[in-house]
């Protein structure tokens, strides 16, 4: 008969995995009504460079990859245009894509001068000295500008609203392996934030996740997807969330395995909030951008 701690043997060798695998942030997917209109507005508003784009028609889609580096180090956002949709719903739950800008006050009057709406003015952050800006692309996703010194990745956030965020946190470590970068309460406006990541904030993108007191429900609509993440290998990863599933919610969609036609291991999964997450083999992928 198996020992207490010769039974728990293989979920710290699961967990270990997550200490010793390279995990990244690929890319964010989400929906868009006009693939042209969006480009145009990353591209002038933003100064994105768009990476690559691809038509699927027998799927009836396009996607077009966006960002300020190549994908291969920096993170990127995935636009799909559906034939023929030209309007989603991004729900309640899904809250902002961030850039860091070494001047938000003239990244904000670039945004306006060429049409761009900007719905919060360049100032300081309520209760401190950052200064940030929020602007609006033309679908309503926002896009929170905040004033950072050279980074190697401006595209610096992606957040999202949970309903219980000690349970999300410990999530997000134990499945994805990612540090708790910082936490931080504002009791004034009732709600906590919680950065997750895999190296500090200010050199890549994190996750931000956000509790408003009392609210443990968001609608998600159908415009924002997931995310991805690059792992060394999607099988042990996979293992790694299955435990994580099993103790704090969630659930596997995808097991790990090959795409059919291209041949990518993936494995897809939700958080215990339904958030999608998709693996992504690292090597797989690099082969994909050649």
């Amino acid at each position: 008969m198996a020992t207490g701690s010769e039974a728990t043997k293989p979920a710290e060798a699961v967990l270990e995995w997550n200490k010793q695998d390279n995990k990244r942030m690929l890319h964010a997917v989400y929906r868009v009504g006009d693939l042209d209109r969006t480009i145009k507005y990353y591209t002038e508003c933003f100064g994105m460079k768009l990476l690559r784009k691809r038509d699927v028609p027998d799927e009836k889609y396009t996607n077009a990859f966006l960002g300020f580096g190549p994908e291969n180090t920096n993170f990127a956002l995935e636009l799909t245009y559906n034939y023929g949709v030209d309007k989603y719903d991004i729900g309640e739950g899904f809250g902002h894509f961030a850039i860091a800008n070494e001047d938000v006050y003239k990244l904000a009057e670039n945004i306006k001068s060429k049409g761009g709406k900007i719905t919060r003015e360049p100032g300081p952050v309520k209760g401190g000295s950052t200064v940030i800006a929020f602007a609006e692309d033309p679908d309503g996703y926002l896009f929170e500008l905040i004033q950072r010194a050279e980074t190697p990745e401006p595209l610096c956030q992606v957040m999202l609203r949970v309903g219980d965020l000690e349970r999300s946190i410990k999530f997000y470590e134990k499945a994805l392996g990612m540090k708790l970068l910082r936490k931080k309460d504002v009791p004034d406006y009732k709600y906590t934030i919680a950065m997750l990541g895999y190296a500090d904030e200010d050199k890549t993108t994190v996750l931000e996740l956000t509790y408003n007191y009392g609210r443990t429900e968001y609608s998600k609509g159908n415009a924002y997807a997931q995310v991805a993440i690059g792992t060394n290998d999607v099988y042990k990863s996979a293992e790694a969330v299955d435990l994580a599933t099993k103790e704090l919610g969630g659930k596997i969609l995808r097991q790990p395995g090959p795409l059919p036609g291209i041949n990518t291991k993936i494995a897809s999964f939700v958080d215990p909030d339904g958030w999608k997450v998709v693996l992504v083999d690292h090597t797989d992928f690099l082969k994909e951008l050649q």
